[in-house]
């Protein structure tokens, strides 16, 4: 029988084609950037649609976002198509709008080779796939972000200028006032809850007592949001409010992280005395300044909580999803006995809240117990449990490293067993004080 031999002809490999996207970015959000940055979307998806060898696969375009920062909204989801390997190249106009940042510049170009994502720098005509690519790409960045700093150090002698002369160079956000034509124009209704504030507080109120009473108002804040403790002291404590400006409070650090810091004397600061219309007399003011000092001094030696408790931030409320804190009522006498409290009751008050206190004692003890051990060991509880939740009054869920849970409850001793004779002599002595003084 004799032997057939045919001939395969191997049949043409498919082509596939390349997933490509672009990246376009603008630094500002004014009108003139943003229509920059629309027509550079619409350039890059012309482009990649009508080249036949490639796929469309979006554009992504941040604005208003530096390029010295890595966090932009849209250059991660960019990042993240890639590792999920959904892209094969990216088109970007330049070095500069792609990262200002050498660092971060080749740890990305890093990164995106070892996931086999080429990068397409337009102006430079460079490919960071291309054998040469990462040198050149280094030099050029180099360059890119010696320009940014220069830029940045300009910009900085022209604000540091103006305020010299004291001019603020920005929007200001202030409660009581709007802000127009680079002017502060009193606001009529906020300037009456201010006038409010400072009364109150001058009459005796704290400034949790502000803030609740602000809440129970309904009044909203600047930007509509809920009020904090901060925010009344902001308003307490600001020179704005009788017309006077103090600028530069702050400074930028450098012009890679744009991190803004307190300026305790870095840099000097410029006070305009009557730059605008008060709000508060100066006597207000002064004498609310005096109050704070005055409760300050009173209250110093209380002690919230320690640095370092084993208990801190591991202690959720159940209800509201606060934190608890530490706190130490009895005005730091040694009799003081610690509990642990949900920040928004402590803060806000039960109106928010109404999670009840636990005893530090029982806190340990309760730890203790379920991690079956003789003694209280802070160390061993860090690495054994991972958080403690308190669904509800007299109850803690531990939840442990290795995923499992425990339930515990947990029963207040009457304040009767918990006093010694030398506690409820000091509170005797401070019940005469009192009556005395009333």
């Amino acid at each position: 029988m004799s032997r057939k031999v045919l001939k395969l002809t191997a049949l043409p490999l498919m082509q596939t084609r390349k997933r490509v996207a672009a990246y376009a970015r603008v630094s500002s959000g004014k009108d003139k950037m943003l229509h920059s940055l629309a027509a550079q979307v619409e350039y890059y998806r012309n482009l990649i649609q009508h080249h036949p060898e490639w796929e469309y696969s979006g554009v992504y375009a941040d604005e208003a976002y530096t390029g010295t920062k890595g966090d932009r909204p849209e250059f991660t989801q960019l990042l993240s198509a890639c590792r999920a390997g959904k892209l094969d190249m990216i088109l970007t106009k330049s070095i500069s709008r792609f990262a200002r940042n050498t660092v971060t510049l080749l740890e990305t170009i890093r990164e995106l080779k070892t996931l086999g994502v080429d990068v397409f720098f337009e102006e430079q005509n460079l490919h960071s796939a291309s054998a040469d690519g990462e040198l050149m790409l280094t030099i050029l960045a180099s360059y890119a972000q010696e320009e940014s700093r220069s830029v940045s150090e300009n910009c900085k002698w022209r604000i540091r200028n103006e305020l010299k002369k004291g001019n603020p160079m920005c929007g200001i956000l202030m409660y009581g006032y709007d802000y127009q034509d680079g002017k502060l124009i009193i606001n009529p209704q906020e300037a009456e809850i201010v006038r409010m504030i400072y009364a109150d507080y001058l009459s005796g109120m704290g400034k949790n007592a502000i803030m609740r009473k602000l809440e129970k108002l309904g009044i909203p804040t600047k930007q509509g949001g809920r009020w904090a403790t901060n925010t009344v002291v902001s308003i307490l404590t600001n020179e704005k409010l009788i017309g006077d400006m103090c600028l530069q409070k702050y400074y930028v650090t450098d012009h890679l992280t744009k991190r803004k810091k307190k300026n305790d004397g870095v840099l000097p600061q410029f006070y305009v005395e009557g730059s605008h219309e008060g709000i508060i007399n100066r006597e207000t003011f002064e004498a609310v300044r005096a109050e704070m000092s005055r409760r300050s001094q009173k209250y110093k030696h209380i002690v919230t909580k320690p640095e370092g408790s084993e208990f801190t931030g591991l202690i959720t409320c159940g209800r509201c999803g606060a934190h608890f804190r530490r706190k130490i009522n009895a005005c730091g006498t040694k009799y003081a006995k610690p509990t642990w409290t949900c920040m928004t009751y402590s803060y806000r008050g039960k109106e928010f809240c109404q999670a009840k206190r636990i005893p530090e004692d029982i806190l340990k003890q309760k730890c203790t117990e379920v991690m079956g051990l003789p003694t209280y060991d802070p160390d061993l509880l860090k690495e054994t449990v991972s958080s403690i939740t308190v669904p509800d009054d007299g109850i803690l869920v531990f939840t442990f490293h290795n995923g499992s849970e425990r339930t515990v409850t947990w029963e207040n001793r009457s304040r009767r067993e918990s006093w010694t004779p030398a506690m409820r002599e000091v509170a005797r002595v401070a019940t005469t004080r009192r009556q005395m003084n009333g």
